[in-house]
């Protein structure tokens, strides 16, 4: 079961309009635009718990993001030699 829709109207210019139509495809163009609004939404709601986050522990540094990254490729590369040794 879907959720309940409403109909709406919104001003965008024309050149984005006309692009999303072009790339909305089947689904159509408002289903299109309610995909990138909920996105948005998703990204504002992340910002929010990015800034209450830093309120709290400061903010995060270059090297912070860098030896996360690190971390990650590191065990990524352990999951793939596990996964070719064990085989």
């Amino acid at each position: 079961m879907s959720e309940p829709t409403g109909k709406y109207s919104i001003t965008m210019p024309r050149d984005i309009a006309e692009a999303a139509k072009a790339r909305s495809g089947p689904s159509g163009l408002s289903a299109y635009v309610a995909a990138a609004v909920a996105r948005q939404i998703e990204r504002d709601n992340l910002n929010e718990l990015i800034q209450v986050a830093e309120a709290e522990h400061g903010p995060v540094t270059d090297e912070d993001i860098q030896a996360l990254r690190d971390q990650l490729h590191q065990a990524r590369r352990q999951q793939t030699q596990g996964g070719t040794n064990a085989a």
